[in-house]
């Protein structure tokens, strides 16, 4: 019997071999965009602070990034605060994809200027092209991120200058309480009424009040709204890195919204009532002088070394012509600096806590400080001379220390 003879099967053509080895190396691109360097870092540094560094839930230490048409947007949140922020870039496939806030950050400020090129691949990963520097990231699922708030359509807007609502954050924040016992003064009152914007803050010990006198567009009845200390200091880093003129303000029943241009801010509101602020300022201080914010300054920093380090307690003593600051303390000795000042009244005694006063004099600017007083157990005002030509008033009372 013959047997047929074994005709093996042609071998495939090198062509072929290539193609599908290339086929099957090539991964699944979900998401595409190329952005500039600069851009995307600006974006990426404003999101910084609202990422929780310190939490139990993982997905809130990543930055959400969705790209569609022409722009891509970065999303932050805490829970409580939240930011999305939006920049031009050409968006070759849009898609979603989240990656760890620092990391990212970390990376892309130490890339030359330039484009740079983010691609979302299979299993969440995030690869990152810079010139000749190729880097994959990785991330986690975007089903597991917060959804994120924005104001609805019907909620009408107030508008501020940016440069205002700062500096209302700049002189006041300083007095906000860092004790959470005192749930209601851990952030500062912004109050907007028709022709007045001012804001607020206290923690018991100390008081500063900011107002000017202006039209504010959008405020038809007086509003009051209580802003967190944490959405303080993330405002001032946003409205300090903004191009924006004006920051529009919404609120709903659970939260306030900032809106700066491509920027979205959003934090919940804070419950529970502050305290009536007005009956805490003295009207009959009438013992005042006048000091060099300079001269003063750089006495209290003297005399202030010398002072007990738990109470930073310092004695200012007013006599004919003459402010004299002393301190003194068992573990660093004592000391005393005299700044002249303008006075014929009877003479006075008070003790303050020197960081409260020198606090005071980081942000009242240059000029001249006006201190007025009932006596040495009362509280002492402090304010600028000559008004601020941003505020129609600014005023900071110090409790005395017993």
């Amino acid at each position: 019997m013959s047997t047929a003879p074994v005709i093996p099967a042609p071998a495939p053509s090198p062509s072929l071999v290539t193609s599908a080895s290339k086929a099957k190396a090539t991964p699944a691109v979900f998401m595409e965009f190329v952005a500039t360097r600069d851009e995307l870092l600006a974006e990426l540094s404003a999101a910084q602070g609202i990422v929780s560094t310190k939490t139990t839930i993982p997905i809130l230490s990543h930055l959400l990034i969705e790209a569609n048409d022409g722009s891509v947007s970065v999303s932050a949140t805490n829970l409580d605060q939240a930011l999305r922020t939006k920049f031009n870039a050409i968006v070759k496939k849009p898609g979603i994809a989240t990656v760890s806030a620092r990391k990212l950050y970390d990376y892309i400020r130490l890339l030359p200027a330039g484009d740079v090129s983010i691609k979302l691949l299979d299993n969440s990963w995030l690869q990152i092209r810079a010139g000749r520097s190729t880097t994959k990231m990785v991330g986690m699922p975007r089903d597991s991120y917060p959804q994120m708030q924005s104001p609805a359509a019907n909620l009408k807007p107030v508008s501020l200058s940016v440069q205002l609502l700062r500096s209302l954050i700049g002189r006041t924040v300083i007095a906000v309480s860092t004790e959470e016992s005192r749930y209601t003064l851990n952030g500062a009152l912004l109050i907007l009424e028709a022709n007045k914007v001012a804001m607020c803050a206290t923690d018991g010990h100390r008081l500063a009040i900011a107002a000017k006198d202006e039209e504010v567009p959008g405020v038809e009845t007086a509003r009051k709204l209580l802003i967190p200390s944490k959405a303080l200091h993330d405002l001032n880093s946003l409205l300090g890195s903004t191009n924006e003129d004006t920051v529009q303000v919404f609120e709903d029943e659970t939260s306030m919204y900032f809106r700066m241009g491509s920027r979205d801010y959003s934090t919940r509101k804070m419950s529970g009532q502050f305290p009536n602020y007005a009956a805490v300022i003295p009207t009959n201080n009438k013992n005042t002088v006048i000091v060099p914010t300079a001269d003063f300054e750089r006495s209290l920093r003297r005399v202030s070394q010398f002072a007990d380090e738990k109470s930073n307690g310092i004695k200012l003593n007013l006599g004919a012509n003459s402010l004299k600051i002393n301190s003194s303390s068992t573990e660093a000795g004592e000391s005393e600096d005299t700044v002249d000042a303008p006075y014929a009244a009877g003479p006075i005694t008070i003790k303050v806590n020197s960081s409260y006063v020198l606090d005071f004099c980081k942000v009242v600017g240059a000029g001249e400080i006006k201190m007025s007083f009932k006596d040495g157990q009362s509280a002492a005002r402090f304010e600028p001379e000559v008004a601020n030509s941003e505020f129609t008033s600014f005023i900071y009372i110090v409790m005395p220390m017993r």
